[in-house]
């Protein structure tokens, strides 16, 4: 065993062990602050979405990716190897589509105008899965029939699994998952400029003021807004970098797999640690609920000493 393939196995390991417990840690965070009867923010309920995504990511590519890097080749067939892509797919789509959705909001939310979306943010969320659940299954469903059809025109190896694919295929993902993503970078690029144009605007009106109608620099708004900045940044970046080593890899004749395997793990990069970005810089309101849940406990704790 050379030194890069021992390098791969551990890192991809622990990329796919952060992302769990990373994930999982926020949903479960939530998922406590809601059943204690504290209402979440609309960028919260986002938020989770966005963990929830992920994790689908993380067990639905890095698993296997990481059984597969420490020597268990192929063990799923073209059935499964396909519903696992689907799975895959939908897991991308819905976490580039719900950032996108929570950099709109948080941008829409310090503007000026003062647009009210919270009561349509749950709805916009829901609509999102459903969307691309049904978007994925097309791509899916023609994969399926065309199983059978002998115009496949290579096999695409995943180091689990392998699964044929044609140009009909290709274009069809290109048309129904490549083009919204490329749709909605360019809104997330949009939207972050516009918050970054809208801090420095109200930074220079009010350096020395604070003002009570508008953002201060320690206002909530303000905290989330530079928590939401940094968490879509550290996606595009990883996005990009990801997509830019795609295009190399198709470009590329013959396999080069330690390419493959940088792909891969950038790929992973934004599941895996865009939760712990997230617990370190978690809303101001979820930090005052959780006060507000360990005074209530203590409340009740006294009563009943009493």
């Amino acid at each position: 065993m050379d030194f890069w393939n021992l390098a791969i196995r551990i890192i991809s390991l622990s990329q796919t062990t952060a992302g769990i417990l990373g994930n999982f840690s926020v949903i479960f965070y939530y998922f406590v602050l809601y059943s204690r009867e504290c209402t979440l923010k609309p960028t919260d309920v986002i938020l989770v979405n966005v963990m929830s995504a992920n994790a689908l990511i993380i067990l639905s590519t890095g698993v296997p990716q990481t059984i597969a890097v420490w020597g268990f080749k192929h063990f799923l067939n073209e059935f499964r190897c396909k519903l696992l892509l689907y799975v895959q797919g939908l897991g991308r789509s819905v976490s580039i589509s719900t950032i996108c959705l929570l950099s709109v909001f948080q941008a829409l939310t310090i503007s000026p105008r003062k647009v009210k979306l919270k009561k349509y943010t749950s709805w916009n969320v829901f609509l999102i899965w459903i969307l691309y659940m049904f978007i994925n299954f097309i791509h899916f469903a023609y994969t399926i029939v065309n199983r059978n059809i002998k115009n496949v025109t290579q096999k695409q190896d995943f180091g689990y699994c392998s699964a044929g694919r044609d140009q009909i295929g290709d274009s069809l993902y290109a048309t129904l998952v490549v083009c919204p993503e490329i749709f909605f970078s360019v809104i997330m690029v949009w939207s972050s400029g516009s918050m970054i144009a809208i801090l420095y605007r109200h930074k220079q009106r009010v350096q020395y003021i604070r003002s009570t109608n508008g953002l201060s620099r320690n206002s909530p708004e303000y905290r989330v807004t530079q928590n939401i900045l940094i968490l879509v940044s550290i996606f595009l970046a990883f996005y990009t970098l990801s997509s830019f080593l795609r295009v190399c890899i198709c470009y590329i004749n013959s396999h080069n797999w330690r390419l493959v395997n940088i792909n891969r793990l950038t790929s992973l990069c934004f599941p895996s640690f865009g939760p712990f970005v997230l617990m370190n810089h978690y809303s101001l309101m979820s930090r005052h609920c959780l006060g507000f849940i360990r005074n209530k406990n203590h409340l009740i704790s006294f009563q009943e000493r009493k």
